[in-house]
């Protein structure tokens, strides 16, 4: 195929560059790129596809390098010409890609081709480059034959007889060729053979392409370097290189994800051994980069009645030596509320990657937490282990073992809670973008059955959420949708954990009321009914996103919360509305949220609620 694409790219060249004048009617790209440095003059440039062929002006202009020196203001005589001569082979590329081969093209500066000026006679300056191009008849596959070919391989339809026979599909059509066979255990299949052949009298191209597939090879020995810190058992225990399976170009990319997913990488490489060992297996060198062992992070949003929240980390990646991942977390809110008063929660977690399995992290946890809400308080300290697996890029499931001691306070009421827990969970994550989803779904469903002591009751807390998203109009406007539902089956209300009831209110349910302002009144306290939250809570967010310019988005929404005083949706109930509208600025990590929300329904309101955060509601 090279051999053929040069030739037509020297005969097409000679042609091109015989001066030929051309009279047409200035590009819609005319003046796109000029200057006005009165040192070197502006430089104007001019691009025209006979026949009005819009498509293939754009790719002409992306492929420019006359396009990109003015762009970067590199616009002397020598610059322009220089790229100009360039431009010849370029724009017949783009032309040969796209099935043009009877193609001649213009490249005038100030009207003189230029083909026919030395590099050594540049001129000082240039007012005006013009590009004219006269495509010629398309042609197409006479013949578009690719062989042998692997089982499930996904061949380019447009490689047919009587498409288009662009150079790029052929290029396409073998590489998905060679591609097949290495998911089929050919890592070094190849192509062997290719015969393109051109009929100008017919416009047709014969193409045949043959594929030598190579031995079914395996996986030899991983060849480690770079590690220093990281101990080399430990990286091939994360690794979790298949020695001696079959090749599989997906095994590479899981052992690539894993080390990443470590944390402990700034940059991995893997390269396949060029020759292969005399059984037919494949060694692989995996050379590493260690980044820096400590990190810090922080956060923050802000509400008008709820105060302000406050958030912070550090992290330790290589604890001792194999890959362990320290983290503590800091969090204070309800600073300035108006209606509680300020919780904090600690965690100290490690975690542990390649337990049990290359794809299982273990897990040991610490938190505790202190809340001092309007209408109770409560001190909580929960200890914990597990288990996250990791199935896929999109599906992962954890599972723990927790043992949690509660004290609340309500009223003049103190009562302690003791549990024994197994929560479980699943996500399911089909997002486009984790921090500005456009489209797709992602859908969590957790499950935490829970032993009582004393006069705690044991039971079942059950809580599912899913979100989807779907984009119109290039992208700029989206339409985002998020449904929680939770109950706890097996327990008396009060006789349950009170961080294990639901609440509805807030930046995270119901925007346009204070943070847990909807509950029930159903445990009788020495003052009468008092306030908790429900065995039962359903929520729904409704938002209409779109995007003013690159940087900058409105949003309007709309939220619904309903508690629940029973397990199964059953008992007393409240519910409240609230709705409004943000602005959001795009950052390197992620939109920048502010939302004015007020109350639509409801009696747990308290005027309109701002909100200030980093990162989508949802």
């Amino acid at each position: 195929m090279r051999a053929y694409v040069t030739a037509m790219l020297v005969a097409t060249t000679a042609i091109s560059g015989g001066g030929i004048a051309w009279a047409q009617s200035s590009s819609p790209f005319s003046g796109l790129f000029s200057r006005d440095d009165p040192t070197e003059g502006p430089v104007d440039l001019d691009i025209t596809v006979e026949g009005g062929n819009d498509t293939l002006a754009t790719r002409i202009r992306q492929t420019s390098l006359i396009a990109g020196a003015l762009s970067e203001d590199r616009t002397t005589g020598q610059d322009v010409l220089a790229a100009a001569r360039g431009d010849y082979a370029r724009i017949l590329g783009v032309l040969y890609d796209n099935g043009f081969y009877d193609a001649e093209v213009s490249i005038t500066l100030d009207g003189q081709e230029a083909a026919e000026v030395a590099l050594l006679d540049a001129p000082d300056a240039v007012s005006r480059a013009h590009v004219v191009v006269t495509p010629g008849p398309e042609f197409t596959f006479a013949r578009a034959d690719l062989a042998p070919v692997a089982p499930e391989s996904e061949i380019p339809p447009e490689f047919a007889v009587g498409e288009t026979a662009g150079t790029g599909v052929m290029r396409r059509a073998a590489l998905a060729g060679v591609e097949g066979w290495r998911n089929y255990g050919h890592a070094k299949a190849d192509v062997a053979s290719q015969s393109i052949t051109a009929n100008h009298d017919a416009r047709q191209v014969d193409t045949r392409i043959g594929l030598d597939p190579g031995p079914v090879v395996s996986f030899g020995r991983l060849n480690v370097s770079g590690n220093r810190r990281l101990s080399e058992r430990r990286l091939r225990k994360i690794a979790g290189f298949p020695e001696g399976e079959r090749f599989d170009p997906e095994e590479l990319s899981d052992v690539r994800k894993r080390l990443r997913r470590s944390g402990v990488f700034s940059a991995i490489t893997l390269e396949e051994s060029e020759a292969l060992n005399a059984d037919d297996s494949m060694d692989v060198d995996l050379t590493v980069i260690e980044q820096k062992t400590r990190r810090l992070g922080a956060g923050f949003e802000v509400s008008n009645t709820d105060g302000i929240l406050v958030s912070g980390y550090w992290m330790h990646r290589n604890l001792f030596g194999g890959g362990e991942r320290l983290r503590i977390d800091a969090e204070v809110k309800d600073i300035g509320s108006d209606s509680s008063g300020r919780d904090d929660s600690y965690s100290i977690r490690i975690d542990r990657p390649a337990t049990l399995t290359p794809d299982t992290t273990g897990f040991i946890e610490f938190e505790a937490d202190q809340i001092r809400e309007e209408d109770y308080d409560e001190d909580v300290a929960t200890l914990g282990f597990g288990f996250n697996h990791i199935f896929s890029d999109e599906l992962t499931a954890d599972i723990a073992l927790q043992y949690q001691f509660s004290r609340a306070y309500d009223d003049d009421l103190e009562r302690d809670f003791k549990v024994l827990a197994l929560p479980a969970g699943v996500t399911w994550d089909k997002r486009d973008d984790q921090n500005n989803a456009k489209n797709g779904f992602w859908l969590q469903g957790d499950a935490t059955p829970f032993y009582g002591f004393e006069d705690t009751d044991s039971g079942l807390r059950a809580l599912g959420e899913g979100r989807a998203y779907y984009s119109f109009g290039d992208d700029r406007f989206t339409l985002a949708g998020r449904a929680r539902l939770g109950s706890i089956l097996g327990a008396k209300i009060e006789n349950t954990p009170r961080n294990y009831l639901f609440f509805s209110g807030g930046g995270g349910t119901v925007r346009g009321h204070p943070y847990e302002s909807l509950g029930v009144e159903v445990i009788e306290g020495s003052d009468g009914a008092i306030k908790t939250g429900g065995m039962s809570t359903a929520t729904a967010t409704a938002e209409f996103r779109f995007q003013v310019r690159e940087k900058i988005g409105l949003v309007a929404f709309a939220d619904y919360g309903r508690v629940w005083s029973e397990g199964a949706f059953d008992g007393a109930s409240g519910e409240h509305v609230g709705a409004g509208v943000g602005v959001r600025y795009d950052t390197p990590v992620g939109p920048l949220r502010f939302d004015v929300a007020g109350p639509v329904s409801g009696d747990t309101a308290n005027g309109v609620q701002l909100y200030l955060g980093l990162g989508q509601a949802f």
